[in-house]
């Protein structure tokens, strides 16, 4: 296949500041320690992290015509990222977020929801977009255009072709599921956090909510926890946690999306499921000593060396997190 990977969705330029504790009253000013820039969205910061870990990538999303446009599709370019399917689309701004980390790496943002809502896959645009060994969807609930029925009938497709897919989603509201619902009978690894997957399903418990997913139809969904780490269930019945590991936060700005480049670098490397996991973790867990998208994912290697760290908890622990 041409690609390794293809990164469908949700691109955005981030400009954050930390750290930022209050906005000051009137016309005020707050100093703060650092400013950074970044390519974010579920799709954006996990293509860059996914190029990092060496794999060959293609961006597909929408941008406006803009500055921060001509800076997302630069920057994703210095990282090797294929662009030629990123629309330029007029009469609307490149999604952008201005992002306020505190200091204890939460980060609030204001946000301008954009191109996301307007790029469109047409069916021209196939053989590229699907010659790839792991195809992603990531921002499910901000694509206006591309929601429901045409997400769907791409990933049937992708499919057919012997894709493996995975799916992350912004998910606000139980309604958010009908843009979920066509994809997952389609989707290899659902990857949404617990947050998103409690409001989609309205269940609470961790394996309820797994299980939920499944009986709509996709094969494995992985919960990211937060602190908690990341649960594992198959269809099949394969079932684990794995911890998170043992870091000091500077931002939690994409981990959940870096955690979806790891889990595509274990599905294009032939990890097992344990070590695909745990890769993904380490790769969010590494994301968050940066400020900013993808900033502490430096390689492979580094990522690889990275998952022989130590984890906040142990796996009695995690065990009964599920139990």
């Amino acid at each position: 296949m041409r690609y390794d990977y293809t990164s469908i969705g949700f691109y955005t330029f981030d400009c954050l500041g930390r750290p930022v504790g209050a906005i000051p009253p009137g016309g005020g000013t707050q100093f703060i320690e650092e400013i950074e820039m970044a390519v974010s969205g579920a799709a954006g910061a996990a293509v860059i992290a996914a190029a990092k870990h060496g794999l060959n990538c293609l961006a597909v999303g929408g941008v406006g015509d803009d500055l921060m446009a001509d800076w997302v599709l630069n920057r994703l370019g210095h990282f090797g990222v294929d662009t030629s399917t990123m629309q330029r689309l007029s009469g609307v701004g490149t999604s952008s977020s201005i992002v306020l980390t505190r200091a204890d790496g939460s980060r609030p943002a204001l946000h301008m929801k954009g191109a996301t809502g307007a790029f469109e896959i047409t069916e021209d645009m196939w053989d590229q977009v699907l010659d790839a060994k792991v195809i992603h969807i990531g921002g499910v609930g901000l694509m206006d255009r591309m929601d429901g029925a045409p997400s769907a009938r791409l990933f049937q497709e992708a499919k057919r072709r012997g894709a493996l897919t995975t799916v992350d989603v912004f998910a606000a509201a139980e309604k958010d599921l009908d843009n979920v619902v066509g994809l997952l009978p389609h989707t290899d690894y659902f990857l949404p956090s617990i947050e998103e997957a409690r409001v989609l399903s309205g269940r609470e418990e961790i394996e309820d909510v797994a299980r939920f997913f499944l009986d709509k139809g996709v094969t494995c969904c992985i919960l990211t926890l937060g602190e908690n780490g990341a649960y594992y269930r198959h269809s099949n019945g394969d079932r684990f946690l794995m911890p998170a590991f043992d870091i000091e936060m500077i931002c939690s700005c994409g981990c959940g999306d870096a955690f979806n480049a790891g889990i595509a670098t274990g599905l294009v490397r032939g990890m097992d499921p344990e070590s695909m996991v745990r890769f993904a973790q380490a790769t969010s867990a590494l994301n968050a000593t940066g400020l900013g998208s993808q900033a502490g994912v430096t390689s492979f290697e580094n990522t690889l060396a990275f998952t022989k760290t130590r984890t906040r908890a142990s796996a009695e622990h995690a065990a009964a997190l599920v139990a």
